[in-house]
This record gives C-alpha cells, structure tokens and sequence, in this order.
C-alpha cells in the first residue's frame, strides 16, 4: 500500500505516524481490490484514541493498568482510556424491568444449544500444501459422485476416510456449538436433518463430506436461566451507545484533518 496516497491524519494539532496506520490496517478487513478501507478504517480507530487519550490527559487522568486475564495487562492508553470512560460516562443501571421487557420481546431466542448427531468422510490433507490440498479435494469429489446423494451408503463409503471414525461407518456423535472447527461448524448449520454437504468442505484437517443424521433443538430456557445473561448484553449495549454518543461529542469539539469519524 502508498502511504503517500493517503492524507496526513490530525487530530488537534497531533499528527498520527502513518507507520502507525499502516500497522492498525492489519487489523481491519477490506476487500482485497480496496485497500483503502481498511485504511481509512484503521484511521478512524487511531483518530478516535488519539482524541480519548487527549481528553484524559487534558483531565489529568492517570493510567492504572489492570490484568485482563494471566499474562495479558493493559497498556498504559488502554487504562487511560477505560479512566477516561469511568469517568465521563453514566449509565442507569439496568433493572428487572428492563430485563423482563427485553425477554418478552422474543422469548424463542433464548434457547440451549443443539445438538447434532453428525457422520463425515475425511480426505486429508495440509491446506498449505496446494498440490496436496487440490489431490485430496479431487478425491473427496470422486466419493461424493459415488454416493450421488444416497445418504444409506455414507457408511460404506466412509471406509475410505482418513479419520478414525471410520470404523464407526464416520459416525462422529453428538456435537454441540464450538466442539468442531469453524468450517465444519458453519457447514452443519446450513443442512437440513438427514441431508449431506453437496460439495467437500475445507478445513485445516482437509476435505470433508459431511452428513448431519439428526438434530436436535435446543429447548427454550426459562426467564430466570437467562436473566443474568440478558442483564449483561443490556448494560454493554447501553455503555457502548452512551461510548459512541461521548466520542460524537467531544468530535464536535476537535479538528481533525485526514479522517472521518462517520461510519465506514
């Protein structure tokens, strides 16, 4: 990416390294044929910090890092920063009120997880290996012609699969959110009972074809299951408004040159 092709980022008389945003861009996704956004989205951040971390200083806050978790503290900016936030902001305490009304809204959406009784046919492979990867997909495709959607041979078919399931016809069991890899999770949210992945899906294990056998629901919890839950997501999305309408504000105020502080 040209530095060169993107303004100078100021905010009150403070210029920000473009080192500093080309660095921030990493974490921020774009399309590929637009770099950009993930500029200007990275400039956004940085010019948003620059003015928290000048209005924490122009209050003469001082940072008192905490642990996040073992082995993980705060920068000396981030605890000024969650200072400044501590200090400027108030939020109204939630109350069961509150809590009551937004389960109300829906009561269906608060539910335990499901469960899915799941059977695969494993081509592995390195997904970093290109040769290797586009061998075992050929293969994967080659079972799924074979089959030609007769979910009653998945098990003799699975006999050719690269996980030890195999020799339970690549019956996995019970598997419930987070217990597989992010593909394999996404792929098994997108069939129906008693159907397969009309094509192999990749993951870092390498192609699978996928059968989901049954499902089944999770079951509605009870209000008082879920009340500390919804407490929690009530009061984060009241501090992350009363968050953004405090950045507006002190925005307002500021002259900031090389970015915008409007939604990209």
């Amino acid at each position: 990416m040209n530095m060169a092709l993107f303004p100078e980022v100021v905010v009150n008389g403070e210029t920000i390294p473009s080192a500093a945003i080309a660095a921030e861009a990493q974490n921020h996704s774009a399309p590929k044929d637009k770099p950009g956004i993930a500029w200007r989205k990275a400039a956004q951040a940085l010019a948003i910090r620059t003015l928290l971390l000048q209005e924490a200083r122009a209050r003469g806050l001082q940072p008192d890092p905490e642990e996040l978790s073992p082995g993980r503290v705060e920068t000396e900016d981030e605890a000024l920063i969650r200072a400044l936030l501590d200090d400027a902001l108030s939020i109204a305490p939630v109350t069961d009120a509150d809590v009551q009304a937004e389960w109300a809204k829906d009561p269906e959406r608060f539910r335990s997880a499901p469960l899915w009784d799941v059977s695969h046919i494993l081509c592995a492979c390195d997904p970093r290996d290109d040769a290797e990867t586009a061998m075992a997909e050929t293969r994967a495709k080659a079972v799924l012609v074979r089959l030609d959607g007769d979910a009653k041979g998945f098990a003799n078919a699975a006999r050719e699969s690269d996980c030890g399931s195999k020799a339970q016809g690549g019956h996995l069991g019970q598997l419930g959110p987070g217990d597989t890899v992010p593909e394999f999770e996404a792929a098994l949210r997108n069939l129906a009972e008693g159907t397969m992945t009309p094509a192999p899906v990749l993951s870092r294990h390498g192609w699978h074809i996928i059968r989901l056998n049954a499902i089944a629901p999770g079951q509605v919890l009870p209000f008082d299951t879920v009340r500390p839950k919804i407490a929690q997501a009530l009061e984060k999305a009241a501090w992350a408004r009363a968050s953004r309408d405090y950045i507006a504000g002190l925005a307002k105020g500021a002259q900031i040159t090389g970015a915008s502080l409007e939604p990209i």
